[in-house]
């Protein structure tokens, strides 16, 4: 079987495995207490601590360990938040974050904060320059990820954490997803991390604040983990997210040479191998085991099912496969195809013979998934004056694209397409789809049902 999202969740670690089976039978008493099965606890859990801190670089007691990695990033900006409110209410987070940094940020602009997002480039990174022009006076907290987790951008983080220091701006960076391969580089103020993203178990994450920082603990204060993170500690799941971190560090250099070059493989062929399919993500400064590429005229949630059976796990950013009907905000923000997305993120010790089943298993899979959306109702395209309208109110995408794509060749050149959709999807795949297949995309109109959306026919 070929599990290939390990940007969701990596599989537990041997390692890992290990250090949790051994650690239960000494790991299970109060570190706090002073008798001997208390010392003992402690003692694993000040080992795991030194571990986690040698392999993030940073000291050991600026480092706690919570219960997962979205609750590092909720302590750790509402936290820095509250610790430099003086300075002002001001927060700054990159368009594409994680969930659970904007989660945060709209929470904290609920409470009456202020917030600016930072918009990136196709590729799905920030430019530096124009992360520094949102910094201000009353700028008390700015965000930023390492990598993202749909496409694998890595960030320019050193170069913001500069721009920061120079603004008196502490920095949280959400490691998440590239921890597991070597530590930040730059002079960041706060670190949050999730173990289940790099072979730990799930329940464990890391939020690491840089002394010197101004940082006041929400919610009721607990002695436990410098009175950042509440509750009885999970001693074995610590022992072994640290011990997984260690061993997936010894072996990461060599491993990302083997894994960059399978998802390499699968960017060159992809597009090659599947007509009308667009790979996104920076093609150079990105993880070396995720690759996300996009179909026109597939439905997300059918081409995951199809891959499915075929023994193939990945995952989407289609808006077919949300509860919540709209493209990732991720794909949205770098203006990229969103229908039929598809993300690969490779495990460690994935096999070579399993990729290159994957590229074979992909194309048929694709064509089935088209076969099966077939072709647009005629009724559904009329004539106004010159202009010709696809009526696709109430279809998802991408349906309304595989109808325009039907009844562009019946316009003349120079001619118009009006296409009528209340998808949200629409807005992304349809300025998308002309870019791919040289038309030209005149703009987004008002209709009295959800938008039209206007093409040009140019060859």
């Amino acid at each position: 079987m070929g599990y290939f999202d390990a940007a969701s969740s990596a599989p537990l670690h041997p390692v890992a495995r290990q250090a949790l089976l051994a650690s239960l039978d000494e790991g299970w008493a109060d570190p706090a207490r002073l008798y001997r099965e208390g010392r003992r606890a402690r003692m694993l859990l000040d080992a795991a601590r030194e571990a986690a801190a040698e392999a993030v670089g940073c000291r050991a007691d600026e480092l706690v360990f919570t219960s997962s990695g979205s609750r590092a990033v909720h302590t750790g900006v509402a936290g820095a938040l509250a610790g430099r409110r003086r300075t002002g209410r001001h927060l700054i987070v990159s368009a594409v974050e994680h969930s659970s940094v904007l989660h945060s940020a709209e929470a904290h602009e609920a409470d009456g904060g202020s917030v600016t997002q930072v918009p990136v480039d196709r590729g799905g990174a920030v430019d530096p320059a124009v992360y520094g022009e949102a910094l201000r006076g009353d700028t008390a907290l700015a965000c930023l990820q390492s990598a993202n987790h749909e496409v694998g951008t890595e960030q320019p983080v050193a170069a913001v954490a500069e721009l920061c220091r120079e603004a008196g701006v502490p920095l949280l960076v959400d490691a998440a997803q590239s921890l597991g391969w070597r530590p930040v580089e730059g002079g960041w103020s706060l670190l949050t991390g999730s173990a289940h993203k790099w072979g730990g178990p799930s329940g464990v994450g890391l939020l690491v604040v840089r002394k010197g920082v101004r940082f006041a603990a929400q919610g009721p204060v607990d002695e436990r983990e410098s009175g950042r993170a509440p509750g009885f500690e999970n001693i074995p799941a610590i022992v072994a997210a640290a011990a997984s971190l260690r061993a997936v560090r010894a072996e990461a250099a060599e491993e990302a040479v083997r894994l960059r070059e399978l998802t390499d493989r699968i960017r060159v062929r992809v597009p090659q191998l599947v007509t009308d399919a667009e790979v996104v993500g920076d093609p150079v400064r990105r993880l070396p085991g995720v690759v996300t590429f996009s179909c026109l005229y597939v439905d997300g949630e059918a081409l995951l099912h199809e891959l499915d059976r075929e023994g193939f796990s990945v995952s989407s950013g289609s808006s077919c496969t949300s509860s919540t009907l709209t493209p990732s905000h991720v794909l949205r923000a770098m203006g990229v195809l969103s229908e039929g997305n598809v993300r690969v993120s490779l495990p460690l010790g994935a096999a070579e013979e399993e990729v290159a089943r994957f590229l074979e298993v992909l194309p048929r899979a694709v064509a089935a998934v088209r076969e099966k959306l077939g072709a647009p109702v005629s009724e559904t395209v009329v004539r106004e004056a010159d202009v010709l309208v696809v009526d696709s109110l109430g279809k998802r995408c991408p349906i309304p694209v595989i109808e325009l794509a039907k009844v562009i060749g019946d316009v003349p050149v120079g001619g118009l397409v009006r296409v009528l959709s209340d998808d949200e999807a629409a807005r992304l795949d349809i300025p998308a789809w002309c870019e791919m297949r040289g038309q030209e995309y005149v703009g987004e109109e008002p209709a009295e049902q959800g938008s039209a959306y206007l093409v040009r026919r140019v060859s």
